[in-house]
């Protein structure tokens, strides 16, 4: 192979073979391919784009770079989602733990923050002793005893992947829709999959804007995947404003907790949780929507799956007694202030983005990949949008390192919140469920 040649190819937007890309995406794992020779490949995609037969070869190529795990011995429907991210986003925190507990195998592969997004690693890391990345054996055992673990994807999973997407990051080439789905296909289907369910956002919390945009990725998504033969389906939803009442690593962790303990009936994040464990149910063992609905309700209200995260959380090195006594372990953010409703009248909208960034800030994110994360900070007791506040009411709550950061977030959440004299009109919570 000569990658010159093949980077010529796509730069004047030729199609490539199954052969090309695989022996490309082979170099590129092996070492054998510059970082320079990565970045042109990278840029010749972002500007010429792929068709759908070199998006499937290159996320199966991808998928072959490293070892492809196998769960045939657990005797359970292997399933997992994926987001594509936003504010407040801890579904997958909830979600894991009510699928296995509904008899599934939840393998959850996941991913540090990303720019205003926050990633589920960083969250489950405000746990003491929580383990991202397990030995071979604590994971067996996690997936025997607990049915699902919440982990980071390691080196021998989908390295070729890993190599791009950090070129892709500092090159500006995050953006292209062939690289974006190979890039989340080819580690779902490393993990063993037997069915995947996407969660697609659009809004201003979200990397697609454009509820358009976010329609075409996810028809993209569930159409290579389905021809990679990962059954698959997607649900195109709004991220308008933070999902979870809380943003910030330790903070998302309480909510997920109270979520699992019932505290959060009726709220925009039940309602996607519940959906998409309604999803994986019933694409994993055929079930109707409505059953698959129910189980999930049902392991959620008779606490199976609090039970069920508390033995992940055990499993991976967190305390044995964490879902009862997580207080014990929290170390709350030196200074916590209110966010003063500066008018009366209603939530009209919100920048989630802009409360994403506040909490970066913060520094409950990263502004390097080198940055050491502060898990106390970000925001909790978010009031939606449509409720009706007072003047100097509290919008919520900012937990900061200190009093500069605090009136500097506070000040952020303000200007990020815009109000009316009247109700805003609702807005559909799921956009679209796509099958194929």
């Amino acid at each position: 192979m000569l990658a010159q040649e093949i980077i010529r190819k796509k730069r004047d937007g030729q199609l490539l073979s199954r052969a090309e890309i695989s022996d490309f995406v082979t170099a590129l794992s092996d070492g054998s391919l510059t970082e320079s020779q990565a970045a042109a490949f990278a840029m010749a995609v972002f500007f010429r784009g792929m068709d759908e037969d070199e998006t499937v070869a290159l996320t199966l190529a991808m998928r072959d770079s490293g070892r492809v795990l196998s769960w045939n011995d657990l005797g359970r429907p292997v399933a997992d989602k994926h987001s594509t991210g936003g504010i407040g986003d801890n579904v997958s925190l909830m979600l894991a733990p009510i699928a296995a507990a509904c008899g599934l195998a939840v393998p959850m592969i996941s991913g540090r923050g990303l720019g205003p997004t926050g990633g589920t690693l960083d969250k489950l890391e405000s746990i003491p002793g929580y383990t991202v990345n397990p030995d071979e054996e604590t994971l067996a055992r996690t997936m025997r005893e607990a049915g699902t673990a919440i982990i980071g994807q390691s080196g021998a999973l989908a390295p070729a992947d890993k190599r791009l997407y950090a070129i892709r990051d500092v090159t500006a080439t995050v953006e292209s829709m062939p690289l974006i789905v190979s890039s989340i296909l080819s580690k779902k289907l490393a993990a063993g999959l037997q069915t995947l369910v996407l969660d697609v956002k659009y809004g201003s919390g979200a990397f697609m804007r454009d509820p358009d945009d976010a329609q075409a990725l996810a028809r993209l998504l569930v159409k290579v995947a389905n021809d990679a033969g990962l059954p698959t389906t997607a649900l195109v939803t709004d991220m308008n404003e933070p999902l979870a009442d809380a943003v910030g690593n330790a903070l998302e962790v309480d909510n997920a907790l109270a979520f699992l303990r019932g505290e959060k009936a009726g709220t925009r994040l039940e309602a996607i949780v519940l959906a998409t464990a309604a999803e994986m149910i019933g694409n994993a063992e055929g079930s109707s929507h409505g059953q698959a609905f129910s189980r999930a309700r049902e392991v959620l209200s008779s606490g199976k799956a609090l039970e069920t995260f508390g033995r992940m959380v055990a499993g991976l090195g967190g305390p044995a007694d964490f879902t009862d006594r997580s207080e014990k372990y929290r170390v709350a953010a030196p200074v916590i202030r209110p966010v003063e409703a500066p008018c009366a009248g209603y939530i009209a909208a919100m920048d989630a983005r802009a409360i994403g960034v506040s909490v970066v800030s913060l520094g409950g994110g990263r502004r390097k990949p080198d940055d050491t994360i502060d898990h106390r900070v970000g925001y909790s007791g978010l009031k939606p949008i449509g409720s009706k506040v007072d003047a100097g009411e509290p919008l919520g709550f900012v937990h900061a390192a200190n009093e500069d950061d605090a009136r500097a977030a506070i000040s952020a959440m303000v200007a990020a919140t815009a109000f009316a004299d009247t109700a805003p009109p609702d807005r559909p919570l799921i956009l679209e469920r796509i099958t194929g």
